[in-house]
């Protein structure tokens, strides 16, 4: 795949990125050397490679994952602005 001059035009619009019209050709190059990597990238064989996390192999604590009330109202409630009736009140923004 190339990208041309209006494509990286185009992508450069989409991103939100004001190109000058001279820059756009150093851009398209740019873009092709990207997906000439990613191709380049295609053709490696990983069958039999697992997905890695972390180039270091090392397990990620674990906890139980148990549902529990808390049971401290006061204290989550003691850094709102403003709380009415144990709950967090906040301005209503829908008219």
């Amino acid at each position: 795949m190339s990208i041309d001059t209006e494509t990286a035009a185009k992508v450069a619009k989409l991103a939100r990125i004001q190109v000058a019209e001279g820059d756009l050709p150093a851009l398209a190059q740019e873009f092709n050397a990207i997906l000439g990597f990613i191709e380049q990238l295609e053709e490696v064989d990983v069958d039999g490679v697992e997905p890695m996390v972390s180039v270091t192999p090392q397990r990620l604590k674990r906890r139980e994952d148990i549902v529990t009330d808390g049971d401290q109202p006061g204290k989550v409630l003691s850094n709102a602005p403003d709380a009415r009736e144990g709950f967090f009140s906040v301005p209503k923004v829908v008219e």
